[in-house]
């Protein structure tokens, strides 16, 4: 017998690439389950599929950053932190260090995250914890398909109370500009390019590398620093793959910012922007 779940759920998570640095990424999950049928004449009940496997999706992977053990990054690990440091690129110009809380990264044994690696560690992670009658689980990861341009972004909300606190988390996420009710192709593929791979960092997160206590910054990366409810987070990342906003990087706070940003270009046009955070859902801002 076999029990299938489509869209089971979204990871929305950041991975740590060597060309490309922090990747913000959104991932369906489809699953299947092969096994017997239990007392109740069921593979397994719905309700705790969705809870059981779900969490353990939600625990492992959703809202860290996955990290490639045998890519060429420094990791050390203490009993409730974690450091890493690199540098990427193709001529590996670029900087990366991070601090946080265990939780906040994924550390996975392979020399880069897809979805392959992915996929099977989480089979290995979920199958220990299913009922006997079980024997055997598929899952398939997938990117939205999108008919508009995207852009992958990672960032961290030091004020929430949930794991977006991570410092550095993200998402694959699409966008809408219309200009006086008429779509503007054009731009959204201005700010798609422009946001290509970015890290969102709020203005009022920003220090001075002295202050960073865990992590060495290099010339040239900006630097930010912040405590939330999980612990202290600390990342100091190539200027080149950041863009600094004068506000929260919440979803609505980037849509608001991305409508006045183009508000400036267009001063005689309304602006509405429609921005994601991964798949379907998100907000609009106007301008």
């Amino acid at each position: 017998m076999t029990l299938f779940v489509n869209d089971l759920t979204v990871i929305d998570f950041s991975f740590f690439c060597p060309q490309r640095g922090p990747v913000g990424e959104s991932w369906i999950v489809d699953l299947t389950l092969d096994g017997d049928l239990n007392d109740e004449s069921m593979l397994l009940d719905f309700g705790l599929v969705k809870k059981q496997i779900k969490g353990i999706i939600d625990s492992s992977v959703d809202h860290t950053l996955a990290v490639p053990t045998k890519a060429n990054i420094d990791i050390l690990q203490g009993d409730d932190k974690v450091t890493l440091e690199s540098n990427f690129g193709d001529n590996n110009e670029h900087h990366f260090a991070m601090s946080g809380p265990k939780q906040a990264v994924c550390l996975i044994d392979a020399p880069s995250i897809n979805e392959q690696v992915v996929t099977e560690y989480l089979v290995a992670e979920i199958t220990p914890q299913l009922p006997e009658n079980v024997k055997g689980i598929t899952l398939t990861l997938r990117a939205e398909q999108h008919q508009s341009f995207y852009y992958h972004y990672s960032h961290g909300l030091k004020k929430h109370d949930g794991n977006c606190q991570r410092i550095v988390h993200g998402h694959r996420s699409t966008l809408g500009v219309w200009l006086d009710g008429m779509a503007m192709p054009s731009v959204q593929k201005q700010w798609a390019q422009r946001w290509a791979d970015i890290y969102l960092v709020s203005e009022e997160d920003v220090v001075e590398a002295a202050h960073l206590q865990d992590i060495s910054a290099a010339p040239g990366d900006i630097c930010s620093r912040y405590h939330a409810n999980q612990g202290e987070f600390e990342l100091a990342i190539s200027a080149k793959r950041t863009e600094v906003l004068p506000c929260d990087t919440t979803v609505e706070c980037i849509a608001d910012y991305m409508a006045k940003q183009i508000k400036q270009a267009y001063p005689d046009k309304q602006v509405e922007v429609r921005a994601y955070e991964g798949v379907g859902k998100g907000a609009i801002g106007y301008a």
